[in-house]
């Protein structure tokens, strides 16, 4: 596979693994990225490869964007950039409306001055909201509950655009909770930090019911990658997840066992642990398993190999 690739958000925590696959596939990769969320040193392997190149920018930055674009003269985008942090775009709705579809249009005008004719994208499963049944790709209609999903759900509809108007080919796969080795924030880590500062207690958003699909960060760009290279139509679009599901009390028990302690967890009370949260979210997979794919790390293999990667990681934690 030779392909002149970019990778926008590479340096992130998906974005670095989805790097070094496509490196070790053959493909020349630059990465864009503002280090806002992503770090350096998830790219410490790929930067000892000759196809690699980084570039700190921001895509909101359109002068900066479109010269990364008019000397690059890459093949295809894998547009990974975007705000990841539901909570925080109720605070600030700005933060999804800029970080998550100002990022993506700016990234399609750029492909458009420049002739770049492909775009694989980062969607979510947040772009159903909550629909109390377990949804397929045709699902509809669609009404996100946060910020995050409505962004990405619009986004969506820009590449859709976009692909009829310019003669466009898009990827787009749609993923639920990614977890795994560069994570940098989410359920665990909060779990584990409250738990360093109080090892006795341990409060818990909700009501310890939610439950969710997490997936296995390899897992997840094994399946980018098949999307990608195996699928020709104009518009392709898959849910990309596990079968099995982890609630948020299991996870809170399997954080507890591997610290080694015995605290007790306090729950706030209520379904959902922040407005915009889906507390109960399931769906098809039928689509990309008749592709060859299926995750081969079940939900809580997932979270407890995030679990051990975080307090492995020379006692570090964010």
């Amino acid at each position: 596979m030779s392909k002149n690739i970019l990778v926008t958000g590479g340096a992130g925590f998906i974005g670095s693994h989805l790097t070094d696959r496509l490196l070790d596939d053959g493909c020349k990769v630059t990465v864009f990225d503002n280090l806002s969320l992503g770090r350096l040193s998830n790219l410490e392997e790929a930067s000892k490869n000759p196809n690699f190149k980084f570039v700190k920018g921001d895509i909101l930055d359109k002068t900066a964007l479109f010269k990364l674009f008019e000397e690059g003269n890459f093949d295809t985008v894998f547009h990974m950039a975007a705000n990841s942090d539901i909570a925080k775009s109720h605070a600030n709705p700005d933060v999804d409306f800029d970080n998550t579809l100002s990022t993506t249009y700016n990234v399609l005008l750029a492909m458009k001055e420049f002739g770049v004719k492909n775009i694989v994208f980062a969607s979510t499963s947040a772009i159903y909201g909550e629909t109390g049944v377990s949804v397929s790709e045709n699902y509809g209609p669609l009404f996100p509950i946060s910020h995050y999903g409505a962004s990405k759900l619009a986004s969506e509809a820009y590449i859709s655009s976009f692909c009829e108007n310019y003669g466009f080919k898009a990827w787009i796969t749609r993923f639920p909770n990614v977890v795994g080795e560069r994570a940098t924030h989410g359920a665990i880590y909060d779990f584990i930090n409250k738990l360093k500062k109080n090892p006795k207690e341990l409060e818990v958003l909700g009501d310890g019911t939610q439950i969710k699909p997490y997936l296995y960060v390899k897992d997840l760009v094994d399946a980018i990658i098949l999307v990608w290279t195996t699928t020709d139509e104009k518009f392709n679009y898959y849910n990309l997840g596990v079968e099995t599901r982890t609630t948020v009390k299991e996870m809170a028990e399997m954080v507890i066992e591997e610290m080694k302690l015995d605290a007790s967890i306090r729950y706030t009370g209520g379904n959902r642990g922040w407005v915009g949260d889906v507390p109960d979210f399931s769906y098809s997979l039928d689509k990309i398993h008749k592709l060859g794919w299926s995750a081969k790390v079940s939900s809580n293999e997932a979270v407890r190999k995030s679990i051990r990667y975080i307090l492995d990681k020379d006692g570090v934690l964010v």
